[in-house]
């Protein structure tokens, strides 16, 4: 048949990620707004960021600063970030080589493992993971390595025996997560000298995804790899503005690593997003000059913690230990027996409360009879939820 009364057809197109559907949070989502339940599931805050970000932001559009900035990122948030990692964790990053700001921590993580990883290299990936690592692993040609987290009432703990005996000759990247979401959990200082042990004498890098470090409890501080020298100089260690200032829609992170992986990492970077909002950038940097916001933050979502945890302990739930994030695991056989992803649609649908199942965060769903909330939400909201919960 000639070209020009073929039937239009769309051709066929083999996809790059053919095990990816729709995540069970859009379909949590859309089923919460359907059934007018208050919304646990997604992690993002139903709360304002500080005015005085938006005016830092707004100040900076004023003023003429909309065009593209340098691809690595505004040299004065550079430096604020630099600055603050000294400060918090003692490591001096340079500014100039070593700090790259991206289009939030999701594309940082991407950008990371398709710059170091090659097809046939195995990532070691700990399970439960959030679901970016998995797909950018797969686009990166690279095959996942899975080590599942031992649960308990004490909590999740990373087992390291299993992750040494994961190594091979093959292992190009240990993916770790502190604090760690979905589970809440932290990585302690036995956690990072068992990770050195493995790493020590071998050409393995490390992609830390510390989005949560500055929501860590009780007067404990956050491990980073930053703190360590010999982590810190094989490491992409990734963190998140979103997450911090509450601010998600504006999807802006950074990625410190030693200038050699900076420049690989870089290399990637500019032909993935090239640079990142230019007038957010600068009003950051101005709004990091006060350090507060970030240290009182631990506090903040701890009261929200305790608040949520105070008040769940009277129901038929078991609570985890909620060392991290704003993230509460529970686990609900006094409940129900229905598996994870029913459960939390009943809850719902039934109850009005969305949670987000823990299995989802396993490449094969594990059913482990635990489901996630949020508690990154107005203490009314909260509040609201939990006289819902009390049914329970």
């Amino acid at each position: 048949m000639p070209s020009s009364t073929r039937p239009d057809t769309t051709p066929h197109l083999q996809s790059r990620l053919p095990s990816v559907g729709t995540t069970i949070f859009t379909v949590m989502s859309a089923l919460a707004a359907e059934r007018g339940a208050v919304n646990l599931g997604q992690g993002f805050p139903d709360f304002d960021c500080d005015p005085a970000l938006v005016g830092a932001v707004s100040a900076a559009m004023k003023q003429g600063l909309n065009q593209y900035p340098p691809m690595a990122g505004v040299p004065a948030l550079r430096e604020a970030i630099a600055r603050k990692i000294d400060r918090i964790y003692g490591h001096a990053y340079d500014a100039g080589t070593e700090i790259t700001i991206t289009a939030g921590a999701t594309q940082a993580i991407l950008t990371a493992i398709l710059c170091s990883v090659h097809p046939g290299d195995e990532v070691i990936v700990i399970e439960p993971a959030y679901d970016s690592y998995l797909p950018s692993i797969e686009l990166a040609g690279g095959k996942a390595v899975f080590v599942q987290m031992d649960v308990s009432a004490q909590g999740y703990a990373v087992p390291w025996t299993k992750v040494a005996n994961a190594v091979t000759n093959k292992t190009r990247l240990i993916m770790i997560n502190s604090p760690h979401n979905p589970t809440g959990s932290v990585l302690r200082e036995q956690d990072i000298k068992a990770l050195a042990d493995i790493v020590r004498g071998t050409d393995i890098l490390i992609l830390s995804d510390e989005v949560y470090e500055h929501m860590v409890y009780d007067g404990r501080r956050h491990e980073s790899v930053c703190r360590h020298p010999e982590l810190a100089s094989r490491s992409f260690v990734v963190s998140s503005f979103g997450k911090t200032y509450h601010v998600t829609g504006w999807k802006v992170g950074y990625v410190a690593a030693p200038a050699a992986l900076s420049a690989e990492f870089r290399k990637v970077h500019q032909f993935n997003v090239f640079t990142v909002n230019t007038p957010v950038q600068h009003g950051l940097a101005a709004y990091m000059a006060d350090p507060a916001p970030y240290l009182d933050l631990p506090a903040f979502y701890q009261h929200k913690r305790d608040l949520f945890r105070s008040r769940l302990e009277r129901t038929r739930f078991r609570l985890l230990p909620s060392d991290g994030t704003y993230f509460q695991c529970v686990e609900y056989s006094a409940i129900s027996d229905q598996p994870e992803a029913e459960f939390a649609k009943w809850l719902t649908s039934e109850i009005g409360v969305a949670a987000i199942p823990v299995s989802a965060f396993y490449h094969q769903p594990k059913e482990s009879g635990i489901v996630r909330f949020c508690f990154a939400k107005k203490d009314e909201t909260l509040n609201t939820a939990l006289d819902r919960l009390a049914k329970l």
